[in-house]
Order: structure tokens, then C-alpha cells, then sequence
């Protein structure tokens, strides 16, 4: 079955697409337009196009909206911190070396070059923009859960990727990812962290499975919400920073955030997630509100000496 782009289309298919149709059962079943005008039965359309309001298979051209390109965002964030997690984790150090910062450099170069490469192969090719069916309600993400059974009998299956491209290349996305990490990181892991350096690669391949299977079960969820998470993360990644500090006086807190370039520039991490997590709340909050950035690590040293477990005694 062959299908025509948007500017092939003649003007008498242009017409079918206008005139009356007849409804489709269920949510996301369409029609679609065979290079001959005619039109097929009712099923799921193929991938980058989206039924419309005739029924019929149209092409997605929309341009991604604010909040698409926000999500997109938080999901290029997600891997870079757990690389970041992970290899300062088996570092093992109190405080940043070079070796240690060119890993981290290494991790940040392999997810943005993942990130752009994912840009250029989805539709337009080769292009720094992305075609899109654009996302109407949660459903969208779940087609699977939507294939009608007309009169109960027998099940038209119209599954489809109706978020057009936004389920997709987060796949190809984590691909690139684990590709460039296995041929850019182990060369740099032998010459600056021999010991542990590799333990951070093992832990991501463990963790993008994991993070694949997550989208595809929670992909919507994650859309509608990832402002909130990023607020979750920055909070309690920061507690569990200052929490295992061995001395939790507030001198101490204070003087090792600002005087340790370690901990300055985890914080300072913990700050700009926290920051893009209120930006990307799809609400009118003003600015003025990124005011409040440092309040939960400023919240923690001020009331650290009230919740030690000495004062439970």
C-alpha cells in the first residue's frame, strides 16, 4: 500500500479529503489515500500521518509546541545526569580531578551529539526542525488501549504512534546514546580512571533499558508531568547531597558549598534543574519565582542542626 506527501496530492484528493466520509469507529482508525485517489478501508494510518476530523489519513506538519520542545529537553537532561551520577559515584573522589572532568565532558558531548543527530534523521531530514502530529490528550500516547471491536465482534487494530514523532526518536535518541558512549568512552576510561571509570559504563547499560521501557509504558505520563519531576529530582537529589556530609553543622554546610568547586558546582546543578522545572510548568508563573531556586538547599543548612538524629535521643 503506497501513500502520497502532502504536496503530491492532487486536487481531486483534496476533494475526498473534504468531502463526506464515513466515520471511522473508534479514536484513531482513518482512510487512507492510495496514489490512485481511492481511498482504503478503516485502519491505522501509517506512520507520520494522523486521522483527522474526515476520517481520512492526513500528514503531520504541525511544528513542535513550547512545551514539546521542553519535554524533548528533559529527556536529553535525564541520561546526561545519571552519566554524571554514575561516574562521579565510582570516582570515589572528594573533589573534581582532570581525569574526572573530562569523563564528565566526555558524557555531556555524547548525549548532545545524540540529541542533535536525533534532530536531523527524524522528519524533515537534515533539518533543525521536527514535523509533528502535535499531543491532543493522554490517550494519544496509549493507541494500543484504543482499537475499537465494532458490534463486539472483531477488532479493528489502529495502532499507531499518534504523538508522531515524540515516542519514537526518544528510542533513536537512547540508541545514539549507548553507541557513542561505547566507542568514545572506553578509550577514556582506560587513560584517566582505569579502576572505575568502567563501572559507570556497565551501570548505563543497565539504566537505558531501563529508561526505554519506562517510555514505553510511561511516555504520556512523563509528558504531562516532567516539570513537577524535575522539581521531585533537584529536590531530593539535593537533600541526599547535603545528607551525607559527615558533619552537618551549618558552618560546615555552608563553607563546603561555597568554598569545595565539587560541591559548588553540584549544587549549582541541583539549582538549574529546579529552575527548568518551574520554567516548564505549562502554567502562567512569573519569573520572579526562580527567586526561590536556592530556597531548598538554603532550607536544609539553616535546619540541619533541628533534624540530626542526636536531637530524636
Amino acid at each position: 500500500m503506497t501513500c502520497k506527501n502532502s504536496s503530491d496530492i492532487s486536487p481531486v484528493e483534496k476533494h475526498i479529503m473534504h468531502k463526506s466520509v464515513e466515520k471511522c469507529p473508534g479514536l484513531y482508525c482513518g482512510r487512507t489515500i492510495l496514489a490512485n485517489g481511492s481511498l482504503t478501508d478503516c485502519g491505522a494510518c501509517l506512520r507520520g500521518f494522523r486521522v483527522n476530523a474526515q476520517y481520512v489519513c492526513s500528514p503531520c506538519e504541525k511544528d513542535l509546541t513550547s512545551h514539546d520542545w521542553l519535554y524533548l529537553g528533559f529527556m536529553t537532561i535525564l541520561p546526561l545526569i545519571i552519566h554524571w551520577f554514575c561516574i562521579d559515584l565510582n570516582a570515589h573522589l572528594r573533589k573534581f580531578t582532570k581525569g574526572e572532568l573530562i569523563l564528565h565532558a566526555s558524557a555531556c558531548i555524547e548525549v548532545l551529539l545524540s540529541a542533535f543527530l536525533t534532530i536531523l534523521f527524524t522528519d524533515p531530514l537534515w533539518q533543525m526542525r521536527i514535523n509533528s502530529c502535535g499531543v491532543q490528550k493522554l490517550s494519544d500516547w496509549y493507541t494500543l488501549f484504543h482499537n475499537p471491536t465494532p458490534n463486539y465482534e472483531t477488532t479493528l487494530y489502529c495502532t499507531q504512534e499518534a504523538v508522531y514523532p515524540l515516542q519514537t526518536m526518544i528510542f533513536v535518541f537512547y540508541l545514539f546514546c549507548v553507541t557513542f558512549m561505547m566507542i568514545i568512552r572506553p578509550g577514556l576510561n582506560v587513560k584517566f580512571l582505569p579502576y572505575r571509570g568502567k563501572l559507570a559504563v556497565y551501570y548505563a547499560l543497565y539504566i537505558f533499558p531501563i529508561l526505554a521501557l519506562l517510555h514505553a509504558v510511561a511516555g504520556g505520563l512523563i509528558y504531562y508531568s516532567f516539570p513537577y519531576l524535575s522539581i521531585l529530582i533537584s529536590v531530593v537529589s539535593n537533600a541526599w547531597h547535603f545528607s551525607i556530609k559527615l558533619d552537618q553543622t551549618m558552618k560546615s554546610l555552608l563553607e563546603t558549598s561555597t568554598t569545595q568547586m565539587r560541591n559548588a558546582t553540584i549544587i549549582l546543578g541541583h539549582w538549574i534543574l529546579l529552575a527548568y522545572g518551574i520554567i516548564s510548568i505549562p502554567y502562567d508563573i512569573s519569573y520572579f519565582s526562580l527567586l526561590l531556586v536556592p530556597a531548598p538547599a538554603l532550607f536544609y543548612v539553616f535546619t540541619a542542626k533541628y533534624t540530626g538524629p542526636d536531637n530524636f535521643k
